[in-house]
């Protein structure tokens, strides 16, 4: 299965930390954000990394190359911030199956495998990692509701009133279903063209769309004390040095 990571952003509410870097190069304890994206995505068995890049494009590519860690990466651009559904279609040319989506300013250390495992597993169009917020901040993100047997049955961007507490963490599995959903996606209120109306016209159409349940922690690095959260769980998790050398032996 083909990974496509999001990385196109420019990060401006994580400034001075991307003054002369994208977001998706501020780095979190030694690595930057890519590279946790990569590694999450590479022990789910990802075949290649579709990486769509936009500001600061350059300094992505050089970084990596053509490959991270033996798997290849293929680059798509962003040319204009339009959105998340916009910048997923730049990689349509370049998948033909079902794919995995993360989003590239998350540090993830959760059941990501179980997301795979439902999209491949059963007859679903679409699956999404999802996570229980207080309602106080729901509102900033893709909040979903679902019915009795798991499946998302709404999708609302950003509201002002969340329907639930439920929102959308940032990994995704998907059909190329997705793709015809976002050709016919029309701007929001704030110019872009969104994921959570493409996923919304999915459901409408009557697609089947199952919510899987966080078990583990993940951090949306959007400000720097995002940042900084996310370097001191994953330092926390870092074996010791006595563990480290009781797993050599």
């Amino acid at each position: 299965m083909k990974a496509v990571v999001l990385a196109a952003g420019e990060g401006t509410r994580l400034r001075p930390l991307t003054e002369d870097r994208p977001k998706a190069l501020v780095e979190v304890d030694g690595d930057p954000l890519l590279t946790h994206c990569f590694e999450e995505l590479r022990a789910l068995g990802a075949e290649e990394f579709v990486v769509v890049v936009g500001y600061r494009a350059e300094q992505i590519i050089e970084h990596y190359g053509d490959e991270f860690r033996g798997i290849p990466i293929t680059y798509t651009h962003q040319r204009e911030q339009l959105g998340l559904a916009h910048a997923l279609l730049t990689v349509e040319p370049h998948i033909d199956d079902e794919f995995m989506l993360m989003l590239g300013d998350n540090v993830f250390r959760a059941n990501l495998d179980a997301v795979v495992a439902v999209q491949t597993e059963s007859d679903v169009d679409a699956a999404f990692l999802v996570e229980e917020v207080p309602f106080s901040e729901a509102s900033r993100y893709g909040v979903c509701v679902t019915n009795d047997a798991g499946e998302i049955v709404d999708v609302v961007e950003k509201p002002e009133e969340p329907p639930s507490n439920l929102v959308m963490t940032g990994f995704y599995t998907f059909s190329p279903a997705i793709f015809h959903a976002c050709h016919l996606v029309q701007p929001s209120d704030r110019g872009e063209y969104e994921l959570p109306d493409a996923i919304d016209l999915l459901i409408r159409s009557g697609r089947s769309i199952r919510a899987i349940p966080l078990d583990g922690w993940r951090i949306d690095v959007g400000y720097p004390e995002n940042r900084d959260e996310a370097e001191r769980r994953v330092r926390a998790e870092r074996p010791t040095t006595r563990q480290a050398e009781a797993i050599e032996d």
